[in-house]
């Protein structure tokens, strides 16, 4: 169903988000990659929020005492990442820190394999990704009963060969697995798609909007990532996930309206991240199934 009231205080808490980030302006770190660097920094703070970036653990870990959230993105991975990034998803977790993650490319090359299963063990907090990264997150974490191998699709490069509508048990069973092992005690995971989809492994929410400007530029995504940790640093992971999700489709229609290409749709969607409303992001289109 389609209703623009349901649930009433889902709306509230996205509104609150929303204005907490700007009031607040939470930190929330990244563990990115070096393509969609300055992408993800300069949405952050025009979300609202502050940034910073690091690679190595032993800083990561101590910026993450000061940060509300924390971010890790697989896109561009150096031979130290394999050992370096499981040892901070233990330390977050041992620490009980919340961050989310982009499994970016999940299924292509037996590093990033190794990285993103040894992530199973201890979770993020919000998985962010396409339909076919977390199609391919859910088998390698052998979450689904009658088939733990990883399907026959995989992303072509970063983008997905699957619908959203193919990745909603995957997602609901991963999202179910990060709130098992959450220190909030809830998950979630967002799909993004023509149709955004957002899930905390119980209720499954469909975000229509958006543009398809978001895919003739690098690290549109990426930097989705980025904000979903700012807004993870004062919102609960499902409210977090719905609110960076909308936050972004409202953003975008309004940057494509002002833009006339792709370089112009970078610069006008940043500004229109900064001037967006949290009432018109909370008044959003919201489809429950």
């Amino acid at each position: 169903m389609s209703d623009n009231s349901f649930p009433a205080t889902l709306r509230e808490q996205i509104a609150q988000a929303v204005n907490n980030v700007r009031t607040t302006t939470p930190l929330a770190q990244s563990f990115t990659n070096f393509v969609t660097m300055n992408l993800v920094a300069n949405a952050q703070l025009a979300a609202g929020g502050t940034a910073a970036m690091s690679f190595l653990p032993d800083d990561v870990i101590d910026t993450a005492e000061i940060a509300g959230s924390n971010y890790i993105n697989v896109g561009t991975l150096l031979p130290f990442f394999k050992d370096a990034l499981p040892e901070i998803a233990y330390k977050l977790h041992k620490n009980g820190k919340t961050w989310v993650l982009d499994p970016v490319a999940a299924g292509i090359g037996k590093t990033r394999t190794a990285i993103l299963e040894s992530f199973r063990t201890y979770p993020p907090t919000i998985v962010r990704g396409n339909a076919s990264e977390i199609i391919a997150l859910d088998a390698m974490w052998g979450l689904a009963q009658n088939d733990s191998t990883v399907p026959g699709t995989r992303p072509a490069g970063v983008e997905a060969v699957d619908e959203v509508d193919a990745a909603v048990d995957a997602a609901k069973r991963v999202a179910r697995h990060l709130a098992k092992h959450s220190p909030t005690g809830a998950g979630a995971v967002a799909v993004s798609g023509a149709v955004d989809l957002v899930t905390n492994g119980e209720y499954v929410f469909r975000l229509p909007g958006g543009s398809a400007m978001m895919t003739k530029i690098i690290g549109a995504g990426c930097s989705l990532g980025g904000v979903t940790a700012t807004y993870l640093a004062v919102a609960e992971p499902l409210v977090a996930a719905i609110s960076a999700s909308l936050l972004y489709n409202r953003a975008s229609e309004i940057a494509e309206a002002k833009s006339s290409g792709p370089g112009s749709f970078q610069v006008a969607l940043l500004d229109a991240l900064w001037n967006v409303t949290a009432e018109e992001v909370a008044a959003s289109e919201i489809i429950v199934d």
